[in-house]
């Protein structure tokens, strides 16, 4: 499985550097953020479609995610950069999304570990991508946290509800087989889909269910 990984981000070919310039007239801002839980292919579909759909694009990554983008991609970070509009340091806890007065559309975590949820489920900000989660709540926007872990203990259960209450959406990537994917590229992009719709950017990545037929 994590040749099939390595094979799929080497597919991707972003554009060089570490920025970005957004597409003219795009008002759709996204924060995109990237904790240390498996599931990088994922994150690097994600930002691949959204470079290609008029959103700006504001990614945070975590230092266990690097550690992970390392053992589940090839050349991971650097591609995940280059995919980005805007990239910040965990650390830059002064950054221009650390505050309500930046306005974007939304945030998605994803992948999101169980520390991750568990600091935005207590109001814990250590860092700018918990930070902006909290920031996205107090602004009454849309959070969606891809979790990713299994099985789950009480305590992450406890965290899930929590911010469930709080007004995120709790997504984790799930595979669907309905849609009769072929290979680890069609699951991927029927998870991506599924994250966008529920910030109302809609894609056609993967088939999608009209009923019994």
């Amino acid at each position: 499985m994590q040749a099939e990984h390595m094979k799929t981000a080497a597919k991707l070919q972003p554009d060089p550097g570490l920025s970005r310039k957004p597409p003219k007239g795009s008002v759709t801002r996204l924060v995109v953020g990237l904790s240390g839980a498996s599931g990088m292919p994922y994150a690097l579909r994600l930002l691949e479609v959204l470079q290609g759909h008029s959103v700006e694009t504001h990614l945070i990554v975590t230092k266990p995610a690097m550690q992970t983008l390392a053992v589940e991609t090839a050349d991971g970070l650097r591609m995940a950069r280059a995919l980005a509009d805007h990239c910040y340091s965990n650390n830059d806890i002064g950054a221009a999304i650390a505050s309500g007065s930046f306005r974007a559309h939304g945030m998605l975590v994803a992948p999101c570990s169980v520390k991750t949820l568990a600091e935005i489920a207590n109001g814990i900000g250590s860092g700018l991508l918990t930070r902006a989660a909290d920031v996205t709540l107090k602004e009454r926007r849309r959070l969606v946290l891809g979790v990713r872990e299994t099985p789950f203990t009480l305590a992450h259960l406890r965290n899930m509800t929590a911010v469930t209450e709080m007004g995120a959406i709790v997504a984790p990537p799930m595979p669907a087989f309905y849609t009769d994917g072929q290979n680890v590229e069609d699951l991927i992009n029927h998870q991506v889909q599924r994250w966008l719709d529920l910030f109302d950017l809609h894609v056609d990545l993967a088939p999608r269910w009209e009923g019994m037929r």
